[in-house]
């Protein structure tokens, strides 16, 4: 038997181009992503808000721009563009409101997350190495699919109370060379839920 060999994915991810990717992630043996487990009877459907919710917000803080996704059993789809040329734009402050607008603030006195206050904000501004760390990130599929998915397994595991990995891996990616590629693989997403029922 022949091993399949997958492409890594540093030869597929440009980070300095525009490109059309189709990420795949999927759980790990039996835990699920979303819907009716029929051998335990729990319904997980609301897991698939979580990543909705994720994705949502991850799009409003990314140079990231979201195609399309399909949120299934044990596994998720998404059809994104990466647009590294945005961050580039971007002033300072700007990375740094968009890096807060992903990582709120514990506050001290209740624990609870809070939104940085303008000063930090600021100083994180002033800081021009921080500032180039963190543009690299927001255009960055990597750090686009580690949020996601870190929040998602956090949740999942609280809630199945267990503990471990609950991705099988990191995520695979696919590049969409040309318009016909994206288009049939959007169609191809979209139809995922249609043909599993």
């Amino acid at each position: 038997m022949v091993a399949r060999m997958t492409t890594p994915r540093s030869l597929v991810v440009n980070s300095a181009l525009s490109q059309d990717l189709h990420i795949v992630g999927r759980c790990v043996r039996r835990a699920f992503l979303c819907g009716l487990d029929r051998l335990s009877g729990r319904d997980y459907s609301h897991r698939k808000q979580w990543i909705e919710d994720g994705l949502r917000q991850q799009a409003q803080c990314f140079a990231i721009a979201m195609h399309g996704f399909a949120v299934m059993t044990n596994h998720l789809h998404l059809v994104l563009r990466t647009q590294p040329e945005l961050a580039q734009q971007w002033s300072a402050y700007e990375v740094a409101t968009r890096w807060a607008g992903l990582f709120p603030v514990d506050n001290p006195e209740t624990g609870l997350p809070e939104s940085w206050p303008d000063e930090m904000i600021a100083e994180k501004a002033a800081d021009a190495e921080w500032v180039a760390v963190r543009r690299q990130r927001l255009a960055s599929v990597s750090w686009f699919m580690r949020l996601l998915n870190q929040r998602v397994a956090r949740r999942a595991n609280a809630e199945d109370g267990v503990t471990g990995h609950f991705w099988e891996g990191r995520f695979k990616s696919s590049l969409l060379a040309d318009k016909t590629a994206l288009l049939a693989c959007m169609a191809y997403v979209d139809l995922n839920p249609i043909r599993a029922q």
